[in-house]
């Protein structure tokens, strides 16, 4: 059975073309290697992030993982745009992330964000830093398999 993934980038400046981004690629070979069918990441603005979302979730992917966007600048409006479209939050996911995050780094503890179940698709908000997201992709590879089982119906 096909697994589908997608990645949404949420950076003013690397859609602007500012720079490039390096997080999206990270995430996506992750997903990869772990067997999900995964574009190209999507790259949209901060202001943009809501509708980036909805137009994702459209297309029902089994994993959708956004990187960026999570922080306490005026932009980042991430975390709000995702609880928006969340059935149900998986705190622990995000908790876990920012207290492994903070024994490297403590400004980790200032990230916001979320994890859910926006329908059948795992949602997962990951830092925009490269090391805030491959802490994120391993707390996540720890039960993302076991998550997945569960929202197709599987035992607990």
């Amino acid at each position: 059975m096909s697994r589908s993934a997608r990645v949404l980038v949420v950076s003013t400046r690397a859609a602007g073309g500012q720079y490039s981004d390096r997080t999206g690629p990270v995430i996506r070979d992750w997903l990869v290697e772990r067997g999900f069918e995964t574009p190209d990441p999507i790259v949209a603005p901060d202001a943009e992030v809501a509708s980036a979302l909805r137009r994702v979730l459209a297309e029902h992917p089994d994993v959708l993982l956004t990187t960026g966007g999570t922080g306490v600048s005026p932009d980042d409006r991430t975390p709000e745009a995702t609880l928006a479209v969340l059935d149900a939050e998986l705190p622990g996911l995000s908790e876990e992330l920012r207290r492994r995050g903070a024994e490297k780094t403590p400004s980790a503890l200032l990230s916001r964000g979320r994890a859910g179940v926006a329908g059948r698709t795992v949602v997962m908000n990951l830092p925009g830093s490269t090391g805030g997201v491959r802490d994120g992709l391993e707390v996540l590879g720890g039960v993302l398999d076991h998550l997945l089982d569960q929202l197709a119906g599987g035992d607990h």
